[in-house]
């Protein structure tokens, strides 16, 4: 056989085997709506995630979110929502056996002001003040946790002045959310270098020092990816105060299998730890569409079969 005859026809074998391994790969769309086996881990969506499956209504989507196989909801925006609103959300969640996550305590609109980290009074009490109100929100949609960001840096003071002032802010916060059983969790960022809580090691020592089970931290593997890398291992450095996780591949802060990281066996990883808490979907969608709302079920079925 001549080479080149020999090389047309191994390319068109090999692409039809490609193309025959890229058929089976996919996952039929009936296959992926009709599973309703509830994950391993509590994976917690956004509003909006499934607007184009399920339709624009927030109650719509939680629904249909059950329906093939999540179990926890999480609403930044929840302060921000009317009462009536919040107790709905809320409710249907309890029809449906589903958890809630995280909610912001929006005292601080972004972008960030210095607010927690200097030395202005107004700004603290403005924070005690929506950690109060966080209760009643906390009450009408069945929420524990709380994301609370302190806020930019106040370059006028020394680090340890700013740490010591988010320590007394969030000790007075503790004292308001403990009773009713309800978790602060302070989340480091990487959006910008200007934001005073940026790594682990920080909120970690924070949360020793205002020493309450009602201050912990919330570690979003998107942003510790970004500003410290090595993930499994820092989680467990820090596991103890660990209150919250959330989620995010890096780059482009979409789905799991969408960047370079691991999710599997973080997911595996957490699941052997005995996490009991929520893991919220804070991240938007690799593709558009229904099409992409499909790969997003499909892509957390892939990360979760870790057993």
């Amino acid at each position: 056989m001549k080479r080149r005859k020999f090389m047309q026809q191994t390319l068109l074998a090999s692409g039809s085997v490609l193309a025959a391994s890229g058929i089976y790969a996919a996952k039929p769309s009936r296959e992926i709506l009709d599973n309703n086996t509830p994950f391993h881990l509590p994976y917690a969506i956004h509003d909006g995630m499934f607007k184009n499956l399920a339709g624009p209504d927030f109650i719509d989507q939680i629904k249909f979110a059950h329906s093939v196989g999540f179990r926890a909801v999480e609403d930044n925006g929840m302060m921000s929502r009317i009462p009536e609103e919040q107790e709905k959300i809320g409710d249907a969640m309890e029809k449906l056996g589903m958890r809630m996550g995280v909610f912001v305590n929006q005292f601080d609109n972004w972008p960030l002001s210095t607010s927690l980290t200097g030395t202005d009074k107004a700004w603290r009490d403005k924070f005690i003040q929506y950690c109060k109100v966080s209760v009643d929100v906390a009450k009408r949609c069945h929420a524990k946790w709380i994301t609370v960001v302190p806020g930019n840096y106040e370059r006028k003071l020394p680090m340890g002045f700013q740490t010591a002032h988010v320590i007394e802010s969030m000790r007075i916060g503790a004292e308001i959310l403990e009773p009713h059983g309800l978790v602060m969790v302070m989340e480091p960022l990487s959006d910008t270098p200007d934001l005073f809580l940026r790594h682990s090691d920080q909120t970690y020592a924070i949360c020793k020092a205002v020493n309450s089970p009602a201050c912990k931290i919330l570690f979003d593997m998107y942003h510790m990816q970004r500003n410290e890398g090595n993930i499994i291992a820092g989680m467990d450095r820090a596991w103890d105060e660990i209150g919250y996780f959330q989620i995010g591949d890096n780059p482009g802060r979409k789905e799991p299998g969408t960047g370079e990281m691991n999710y599997k066996n973080i997911f595996k990883h957490i699941y052997e730890k005995g996490y009991t808490g929520i893991l919220g979907m804070e991240h938007g969608i690799a593709k558009p569409g229904k099409e992409g709302e499909l790969a997003l079920i499909q892509a957390y079925r892939d990360a979760d079969n870790f057993l």
